[in-house]
């Protein structure tokens, strides 16, 4: 008697180093951090990779890692997300290259460590980095992404779920892109194109440095962290990828509007 199971499983692992082949992702936020771990994981499945960020330096450093993977080099933009002119560049860049796109991915974002105050520039920039972004660059890549019948995936945060009073801006724009990812699975749908979500816990990234946080801040966050996440453990930014590249495969081909946290069970509650 065969092993169904098993059967499927060999055979998706078989293909999967060529799972993304003649396949086009544009990754935003791809110098550091989730942006750069989903990166490198597109290239291990062979995914021809437009990688976006701000800083040259990191960003050379993700792309010679796709291209000592997997042997093909991605096309490199300095960008920023924020600039509507920066966005046109990265689309034609892109298409220039490239001729088509088959998946958005929207790991660009900044964290901040405030609730509720009257400096609304810290605000603003919160809310243009990890909604108006987003937005913008999505809305330009649609017609491109309705010819492949391609997909989105958008990067949120178990904070789009569970609120955290030191983070109200944040958590905010979080939620925006959760609820923005579900109107457009809708709009998207009968064209043929999936948007869905993932959705980190607390991950090892530079993310909370570069919103301020001391570093032995961060280390301490962690221990507890793993100490009251119900599996223990502290997710990495490798398994954020993992998911990103299955929900962007066609192993997840009937699956559009969904949220999938990658939180190590934080988002149930500390497990005690």
């Amino acid at each position: 008697m065969y092993n169904v199971t098993s059967l499927i499983v060999r055979q998706h692992s078989l293909g999967a180093g060529t799972m993304f082949n003649n396949k086009v992702v544009l990754v935003t936020g791809a110098s550091s951090g989730i942006g750069a771990s989903c990166a490198m994981k597109f290239a291990e499945l062979n995914a021809s990779l437009s990688l976006i960020g701000r800083n040259v330096n990191k960003l050379n450093e993700t792309a010679s890692s796709c291209e000592q993977i997997c042997g093909l080099k991605p096309l490199i933009i300095v960008a920023d997300i924020t600039n509507i002119d920066d966005i046109d560049r990265i689309i034609n860049n892109t298409l220039n290259k490239y001729g088509k796109i088959d998946v958005l991915v929207n790991s660009a974002g900044v964290s901040s460590l405030a609730g509720i105050q009257p400096d609304i520039e810290a605000f603003d920039y919160v809310m243009a980095s990890n909604l108006r972004g987003p937005y913008l660059l999505t809305t330009k890549v649609i017609p491109h992404l309705i010819e492949t019948r391609g997909n989105i995936v958008n990067i949120s945060s178990m904070l789009s779920f569970k609120p955290l009073p030191a983070m109200t801006a944040y958590c905010m724009s979080k939620a925006a892109i959760d609820m923005f990812s579900k109107c457009l699975a809708l709009e998207l749908g009968p064209k043929g194109v999936r948007v869905n979500t993932v959705n980190p816990g607390p991950v090892r990234t530079p993310l909370f440095t570069t919103s301020g946080m001391k570093e032995s801040d961060v280390k301490a966050m962690f221990r507890i962290v793993e100490s009251n996440a119900p599996l223990r453990i502290v997710t990495e930014a490798t398994d954020v990828a993992n998911i990103v590249t299955f929900v962007a495969s066609e192993s997840a081909r009937c699956v559009t509007g969904c949220s999938y946290f990658v939180d190590s069970g934080l988002s149930l509650g500390d497990a005690k």
